[in-house]
C-alpha cells in the first residue's frame, strides 16, 4: 500500500487515535483511519475492536484512504456516515418537508433545540445556498406541483405563506425563470443530495426522469448544472419527486448488492451521437468491462474511438448510465469523472456480487497497470 497522503504530524496523530479510543463523535468525518491488519478503513465512531497505534495510518479525505487501497468498514460505513446529514440537520430538514406551507425561522429551529447558526454552516458548505433559500425553493416546489394539480393561483400563493400574489410572483420567477401562470412551460430540474458508500452525491430530476447523478466534488459540475439548465430552460431548486426517490432506492440496492441493472426513467438531453453513446453503455453488462474502441465498434463507427470518449466524459449519469465500465484497449483504468479509484471500487464491487459462480474472479488494473486483487466491500 502506498502511504504518500497519509497525515505525518506525531501531534496529529495522537490526538485522532485517542478520538478513535474514545469513538468520539466530534471527529466522525474530521480523519479516517486505515487499518493495516485488515485493510479496510474507519471514522472515529466505529465499534469495531480498537487496532494497536502501530497498525494505523490517518488520511484527511477517505478518498486518500482508497487510493492507498484501504476499503470502507462494513461496520461504520465510513464514506456513508462521514457525509451524512447531523441530526440537527435532518431535523430541520424534516421541518420543511412536513410544513411546505410554512417558513422555518431561526426561533422555529431554536425551539426544536436546532442551532440556527449550525444549520446554516452545513447548508452553505453542502448545498452552496443558505437554509432559507433551500427552504424557499421547497416551498415554490411545491407550488409548482399545486399550480400543475389546477389550484388556483392566489389560493397556492396564499397557502404557501406569501401575503401577497405579487411577493410570490417575484420568488417563483427568481427560482424558476418563469411566472407562476406559465403553468405548461413551468419544468424546473430538482435536486437533492444523499450519502452513498463512494461518498455524498447530487441526483438531479425533471417531470420526465433522472437528468444528473454525479458525486458532489466532480469537476466541472458547475458546468453540468449550467449546461442542463440551459439545454432544458428550466431552473435547479431544491426537492425531490418520484423520479429521485426511485433512484435513491435503486443505487441504495446496487450498493447493497442485490441490483444489477436499473429501471428508473432517464432523462438525458444530448446530441444523437451522444444519445447513442450512452445507450452503448448501458448496454454493457453488470460485472463486464469494455474500451473504447469495443464501443466504438459496438455502434458501428470504429473509427469513432476519441468522439465515443468525448461523448461518455459529457454523461451526466454516474453508475445508472455506467461509464465507469469502460477501460482503455490496454486494460488500463483511465479517465473517470469521480476519480481512478471510485472507477476500481465499482469495478470490484460488480465482480463481487455477480450472480451465480463467482469463482473466476477477475483483476483490475491500477493506474499504471499493475494488477491489483478483487477484494469483497
Amino acid at each position: 500500500m502506498c502511504h504518500s497522503t497519509a497525515i505525518t504530524d506525531q501531534t496529529t496523530i495522537d490526538r485522532f487515535y485517542q478520538a478513535l479510543l474514545d469513538r468520539n463523535a466530534e471527529y466522525a468525518g474530521t480523519f479516517f483511519v486505515g487499518v493495516k491488519t485488515t485493510s479496510v478503513f474507519c471514522i472515529s465512531t466505529c465499534r469495531a475492536r480498537k487496532p494497536k497505534k502501530q497498525n494505523v495510518v490517518f488520511y484527511t479525505h477517505f478518498k486518500d484512504a482508497l487510493a492507498a487501497g484501504f476499503r470502507p468498514c462494513k461496520i461504520c460505513r465510513p464514506t456513508e456516515n462521514a457525509s451524512e446529514s447531523p441530526l440537527q440537520v435532518t431535523q430541520a430538514i424534516e421541518l420543511v418537508r412536513n410544513n411546505p406551507k410554512e417558513k422555518i425561522s431561526d426561533t422555529v429551529l431554536t425551539a426544536h433545540q436546532i442551532r440556527p447558526e449550525m444549520i446554516r454552516r452545513w447548508f452553505k458548505k453542502n448545498y452552496g445556498m443558505t437554509f432559507h433559500t433551500f427552504q424557499r425553493m421547497y416551498r415554490i416546489n411545491y407550488a409548482l406541483e399545486e399550480l400543475k394539480d389546477g389550484r388556483k393561483l392566489l389560493d397556492t400563493a396564499y397557502e404557501t405563506g406569501y401575503e401577497s400574489l405579487s411577493g410570490f410572483g417575484y420568488t417563483f420567477k427568481k427560482l424558476t425563470g418563469k411566472t407562476p401562470g406559465m403553468k405548461n412551460e413551468n419544468q424546473v430540474i430538482l435536486i437533492h443530495r444523499f450519502t452513498t458508500p463512494l461518498g455524498p452525491m447530487f441526483v438531479c430530476a425533471t417531470d420526465e426522469g433522472v437528468c444528473l447523478l454525479e458525486f458532489v466534488e466532480r469537476r466541472m459540475l458547475e458546468t453540468e448544472f449550467s449546461d442542463l439548465q440551459h439545454r432544458l430552460k428550466a431552473s435547479i431548486i431544491a426537492g425531490e419527486n418520484h423520479h429521485i426517490r426511485q433512484a435513491k432506492q435503486e443505487i441504495a440496492e446496487y450498493f447493497a448488492g442485490t441490483r444489477t441493472r436499473f429501471e428508473v426513467t432517464l432523462h438525458t438531453p444530448g446530441t444523437a451521437f451522444q444519445q447513442q453513446v450512452w445507450q452503448a453503455l448501458q448496454d454493457i453488462d453488470y460485472g463486464s468491462t469494455a474500451s473504447y474502441q469495443q464501443q466504438a465498434e459496438r455502434i458501428g463507427n470504429p473509427k469513432a474511438v476519441r468522439a465515443v470518449a468525448s461523448a461518455n466524459g459529457h454523461n451526466r449519469i454516474a453508475i445508472i448510465i455506467p461509464c465507469h465500465r469502460v477501460i482503455g484497449k490496454n486494460g488500463k483504468l483511465v479517465g473517470y469523472a469521480g476519480g481512478l479509484e471510485r472507477k476500481r471500487w465499482l469495478l470490484e464491487h460488480e465482480q463481487t456480487h455477480l450472480p451465480g459462480d463467482k469463482s473466476e474472479i477477475k483483476k483490475i488494473a491500477g493506474p499504471t497497470g499493475k494488477k491489483k486483487p478483487i477484494t469483497s466491500v
